[in-house]
């Protein structure tokens, strides 16, 4: 019997020659002098008249030709279609994830739903905002963030200082050079705080959408390799449309 997975890989094969078949069948419809054809025979008026050959053009493309070929054509991909939309009524599997069953019976259509929203999911995550691995960080339970311990530094400021470099004599005044000093004035008790996470925590999120990822193709794939029964339904739509 056929299954799933046979059926989806050449769809996309059969749409595009149905399509390529279509196209040169209705660009050839367009054409009125494939479809007319000519026979003519000359015949001079009298004995002395010049003798012509006759003359004739064959019918290149027959309207009902092309309907029957593009029955033939289009049947294919019709059954193609109606397999694999009849089978993925019934194609199901369970998402299993470390020997625990998530989810029950999904659907092939939501499974492939579900691996696109993953695939986001991994992207958001893969980003989320680090902690600073150079601080300590503590979580604050009645904040709800995450904070460093107390750290105190001196705060100082310039104060300007005089060097004599020479003393004044009678000629001369003194050289005196001005330096800045700095002196302590004060200080500063900081804590830092932060909404962000520790890679650990983004770690242990990242693994876990991977793990469900691969559960998620595991369960398509098993889903894709049910045996389907082949649907016949181009020969009826065709008999009815071309008849």
């Amino acid at each position: 019997m056929t299954k799933l997975n046979q059926i989806i890989a050449v769809e996309k094969s059969v749409k595009g020659g149905t399509l390529r078949d279509l196209t040169d069948a209705h660009h050839g419809l367009q054409k009125p002098a494939l479809l007319a054809g000519i026979s003519r025979t000359y015949q001079p008026k009298d004995e002395d008249g010049e003798v012509l050959p006759p003359e004739s053009t064959r019918v290149q493309i027959k309207a009902e030709d092309v309907l029957r070929k593009t029955a033939a054509v289009m049947t294919r991909l019709f059954d193609v279609t109606a397999t694999k939309d009849w089978a993925n009524c019934v194609a199901k599997a369970d998402v299993v994830v470390d020997g625990q069953t998530l989810l029950r019976d999904v659907p092939v259509s939501y499974l492939l739903f579900l691996e696109k929203q993953l695939t986001d999911l991994h992207t958001f995550v893969k980003k989320l905002p680090l902690l600073d691995a150079a601080e300590d960080w503590n979580f604050d339970e009645s904040a709800d963030y995450w904070r460093t311990e107390q750290v105190r530094t001196i705060r100082t400021k310039k104060v300007p200082r005089n060097h004599v470099k020479a003393e004044a004599t009678e000629k001369h005044p003194a050289q005196v050079e001005v330096y800045y000093e700095d002196i302590p004035v004060g200080y500063w008790t900081t804590v830092k705080f932060s909404g962000a996470l520790p890679a650990r925590r983004v770690n242990e999120l990242v693994d876990r959408v991977e793990k469900l990822q691969h559960a998620v193709k595991f369960a398509r794939e098993e889903a894709n390799g049910l045996e389907i029964t082949d649907q016949r339904v181009g020969e009826v739509v065709f008999d009815y449309l071309f008849r």
